[in-house]
């Protein structure tokens, strides 16, 4: 009798267990459709050709997204940190940086989405990858933990046969965030000083590398689509963050956005030059969105709103 009660408790237990179950898969899924719809009602709120990329925590983790002129398009749905895109030179592949194995690691994947592959697997997070322009290597940012004081250095690996390195040996400093030359043949990078922190360039022909900056108030350089301009992040006009520009040897600096309300950071360039898509938050909230700024007159466009902090925009 007793044995006989205790098959009808836990077949209650089971059967409640189950309905639970259910019961949470269709919110996941009433969730996931509402965010679905969410997403199809944000638009561009101006008109810009092509497609750009970025990082948001939409949906309370960070996962990665593509706006165009046809609207928004989740690129990665999971509960871990997707962040830092970037598409490859060739426009297919994105490379980004997550935590999917627990550690953060390098992956790439196609631009829709698809086919993702994990590029670097190591002990030591891995962040902020740029691509040599032969769509074949990928430089990132590599902490390096130590016994009293973890360092981040650059390195660099091979897609096909998966070799590493260090990329600037002779610089101790702790130096990170990389981007590559349109012609592969230098690289720009934030670099630490004795106070702050200053963008640095390095010529891989020479070995030698130089501050572009100083004062220790810049970061995050990045190459026009011709070389021929840097633009980077500068607080040494307002004391938060502006976005700057100036020629690959550090001369003609010039203050593109000025708004001294605004935190400005993470430029990246339109295909063609002209424009500069970046994030920006006001003081009081730091919740990112994403603008353009005209690099001819300095004009900025608000680019859409969205309930997420955007930031890291890459722009194909």
């Amino acid at each position: 009798m007793i044995t006989r009660n205790w098959r009808v408790v836990l077949a209650c237990m089971f059967c409640l267990v189950f309905a639970c179950m259910c019961s949470s898969e269709k919110q996941a899924e009433e969730t996931s459709s509402k965010q679905q719809n969410a997403l199809r009602s944000l638009l561009p709120e101006m008109s810009f050709k092509g497609k750009i990329i970025f990082q948001s925590d939409f949906d309370g983790d960070n996962d990665i997204y593509a706006i165009s002129m046809k609207g928004i398009k989740r690129l990665t749905n999971n509960s871990i940190q997707d962040e830092y895109p970037v598409f490859s030179p060739d426009g297919k592949k994105i490379a980004f940086s997550s935590n999917l194995k627990g550690q953060y690691d390098i992956y790439v994947m196609d631009e829709d989405g698809t086919d993702v592959q994990r590029v670097t697997s190591s002990s030591h997070k891995e962040e902020t990858p740029a691509w040599f322009p032969d769509n074949k290597s990928i430089a990132y940012t590599k902490n390096l933990g130590g016994t009293f004081r973890s360092k981040d250095f650059l390195f660099m690996t091979h897609l096909d046969s998966q070799r590493t390195k260090k990329i600037i040996t002779d610089f101790q400093k702790t130096h990170i965030i990389p981007w590559i030359s349109p012609d592969g043949s230098m690289l720009t990078f934030t670099a630490k000083r004795t106070l702050g922190w200053d963008v640095a360039l390095y010529d891989f022909e020479q070995e030698q590398f130089r501050f572009l900056e100083k004062g220790g108030k810049s970061c995050r350089g990045r190459f026009s689509p011709k070389g021929n301009k840097i633009a980077y992040v500068s607080s040494k006009a307002d004391g938060k963050g502006d976005i700057w520009l100036m020629n690959p040897d550090g001369s003609q600096k010039k203050r593109l956005t000025q708004r001294d309300d605004t935190y400005d950071y993470f430029p990246s360039w339109s295909p063609d030059g002209k424009f500069i898509v970046f994030n920006s938050s006001l003081k009081h909230d730091h919740i990112g969105k994403l603008c353009i700024v005209k690099v001819k007159t300095g004009e900025v466009f608000f680019l859409f709103d969205s309930p997420g902090n955007d930031v890291y925009p890459d722009w194909k």
